[in-house]
């Protein structure tokens, strides 16, 4: 991280609600379609942050000048690991909250991969969660909003 452009921190938007990322913030819904479905890899947020106990995805601040894409990888590394060597991008969606963004990069996987048994101080649990799962899990409510925008839930 880029200590002079860290991202980290909270910003109050006009509306005075406060979000985490200076410069926005971006995270990777990981996807995988197979023979057996359409496979979502989330994480359950620590008790340690915000809304902790809901699912979600790995991702965090934006550093100054990082783009969306990058910013969500290395935010995904930084909570689950080094997992994502082989991957295809696919959309990215911003969700502009008036001057402040999050950004929903999804990329597929050609196959699932194993969680990692130790995770940072931001994940609980990490793991895959087929698509007509979603909606029994409790959700972060900015992601469940995500995932109604997006067709997902």
């Amino acid at each position: 991280m880029n200590l002079a452009g860290s991202g980290d921190g909270f910003v109050t938007l006009a509306d005075g609600s406060m979000r985490w990322g200076k410069y926005g913030a971006a995270g990777v819904l990981v996807r995988h379609v197979g023979p057996d479905g359409t496979w979502y890899f989330l994480a359950r947020r620590s008790m340690h942050c915000h809304r902790g106990g809901t699912w979600a995805i790995p991702g965090g601040a934006l550093d100054l000048g990082e783009a969306p894409v990058d910013g969500a990888l290395r935010e995904f590394d930084e909570e689950i690991g080094h997992l994502l060597d082989t991957f295809e991008l696919g959309e990215t969606h911003q969700d502009d909250h008036g001057g402040w963004s999050y950004w929903t990069v999804i990329i597929d996987v050609p196959r699932r991969f194993d969680p990692p048994a130790t995770l940072g101080w931001e994940t609980a649990e990490a793991r895959w969660v087929a698509d007509h799962e979603l909606g029994e899990l409790e959700l972060f409510d900015a992601f469940s909003s995500t995932l109604s925008r997006l067709g997902l839930l």
